[in-house]
């Protein structure tokens, strides 16, 4: 299989035959936030490139629908998202992931800082886990993609309302279970 960089090579390479539509300027907006999406589920640098790839695969094999996407942004998203939903299924359990919790502390903080810092992050993440998986996909989205509300109801195939009723009860769980964990 050919690598990450080589895989975005050849697709910077490409443009679709039957349209305008450039697929180096597609790989070039939207894999950071591809891979930031596919890490978000799946803590784990190899696999999120893995994804990236894979979603940029899919817009090849597809790529005479190109045209008729209204909104390339979300569609690159909603692949990546489902292509890592599916890894994640694949898996056993999710390892936790100290190389993520470690980029999220400032650096030049003191360590007695830095520790209480990453041991609150990780609860939040063991957290965030326990949500139920709608719950948790939506808020991940949310917080960590910073998408909009209309994206991530045409992510997840849900309305707008409901993608904010379920953020809503997500974001109420999760204040309930910290605060009950001692953390505020």
């Amino acid at each position: 299989m050919a690598s990450f960089e080589e895989s975005l090579a050849l697709l910077s390479s490409i443009k679709s035959a039957e349209s305008a539509i450039d697929l180096a300027a597609l790989v070039e907006m939207h894999s950071a936030l591809l891979f930031r999406v596919a890490y978000s589920l799946l803590h784990s640098h190899d696999e999120a490139e893995d994804v990236v790839q894979d979603t940029f695969l899919r817009v090849l094999e597809r790529s005479t629908a190109l045209p008729e996407v209204r909104d390339h942004r979300v569609w690159l998203v909603r692949i990546a998202w489902n292509l890592a939903l599916d890894r994640l299924r694949r898996r056993k359990t999710r390892p936790a992931d100290s190389e993520f919790v470690d980029t999220l502390i400032a650096t030049g903080t003191p360590a007695d800082r830095a520790l209480e810092d990453t041991r609150h992050i990780q609860a939040v993440l063991r957290e965030i886990d326990r949500l139920p998986a709608l719950e948790r996909q939506v808020l991940l989205l949310s917080s960590l993609e910073e998408l909009e509300t209309a994206e991530i109801a045409s992510i997840t195939g849900r309305s707008e309302a409901a993608v904010r009723g379920i953020l809503f009860r997500a974001r109420t769980r999760l204040r309930e279970r910290l605060e009950k964990a001692g953390y505020r």
